[in-house]
């Protein structure tokens, strides 16, 4: 006879403070892995919308309340609120001794989990590493095979594992005071590529092309396949070949299109110079040339 998921040993009582784009969906996957979601806190309408939709038949109550009924507290709002929601609830009294804890961010350590963990809660940090649509169900299922940036006291460490399995992630291990430079290198890589990918699409616009998605997906989905498995032997381009003249003239349509892109330009620019060096693509005689060009805007400035 199969054992139903509720009915396994090990099965939490999960309270979701903070019905977002994120704790929605990780509240759906922690009850889809057999755990119970019994309370959810949200405060705006579209919390409560997403409440609804992806955790039914689940109440919503304040946070104290969702703290008071639950075993393990995902959280899920946002960075900034984090320090004063977990310090309000240990001025209510309600955290406890061998309650788990959760936050979702991945800015912050274990640290901003201390008043829970003063009650004596037991301190986990499992953050997701997904862009979330705010589309539940697609969300939900883009969790397989996502990592998960996951820190937490030793003896607690195949707790928030496991957790993250069974979620469908896979868990990476980050050093609670590494956690700031690993939202960074995050950050860099999805935000500041959103940032690159329409920074070029509207000067693909400004060129007079319809359609630059046609343009940039096949380049873009190439070159992000090649720089992932290839390092900085898939550098190309004029940077990495010491094209400075080039470079002269990119800076200079620049100028004169879209100034407020050369700034974005030359920095990425002298990156790019400098990992070419250090990886031997790039003569230290081109790379003179080639950074008496990318100084020229900022002299001029």
């Amino acid at each position: 006879m199969t054992t139903a998921p509720h009915d396994r040993p090990g099965r939490l009582a999960v309270g979701v403070l903070g019905c977002g784009r994120v704790g929605s969906v990780l509240g759906a996957a922690l009850q889809r892995a057999g755990h119970r979601v019994v309370a959810v806190s949200g405060v705006s309408p579209a919390s409560r919308r997403r409440a609804e939709r992806m955790l039914p038949d689940v109440p919503v109550v304040p946070a104290d309340e969702v703290v008071a009924a639950a075993d393990l507290v995902l959280v899920g709002v946002p960075d900034d609120a984090l320090v004063d929601l977990i310090s309000g609830l240990a001025e209510t009294g309600r955290w406890r001794r061998g309650q788990l804890v959760a936050h979702v961010s991945g800015a912050h350590g274990l640290a901003v989990l201390d008043p829970a963990t003063r009650a004596g809660a037991l301190p986990l940090a499992l953050h997701p590493v997904l862009p979330f649509t705010g589309r539940g169900a697609d969300d939900l299922a883009r969790l397989a095979g996502a990592s998960f940036g996951v820190s937490a006291p030793e003896l607690l460490r195949l707790v928030a594992e496991a957790l993250v399995v069974e979620m469908g992630g896979e868990p990476v291990w980050v050093s609670d005071a590494m956690r700031p430079l690993w939202h960074a290198a995050l950050t860099m890589g999805a935000n500041h590529l959103t940032t690159l990918v329409n920074e070029a699409a509207d000067l693909l616009r400004a060129a007079g092309v319809a359609e630059p998605a046609k343009v940039l997906g096949p380049m873009m989905g190439a070159a992000l396949d090649s720089a992932l498995q290839d390092g900085d032997k898939a550098l190309t381009g004029p940077v990495s070949r010491g094209d400075a003249g080039t470079v002269a003239k990119h800076l200079a349509a620049l100028a004169q299109a879209a100034p407020d892109a050369v700034t974005a330009y030359v920095a990425m620019a002298r990156q790019t110079a400098d990992r070419a060096l250090a990886s031997g693509r790039l003569r230290p005689e081109q790379a003179e040339a080639l950074l008496d060009v990318l100084a020229a805007p900022r002299a001029s400035a």
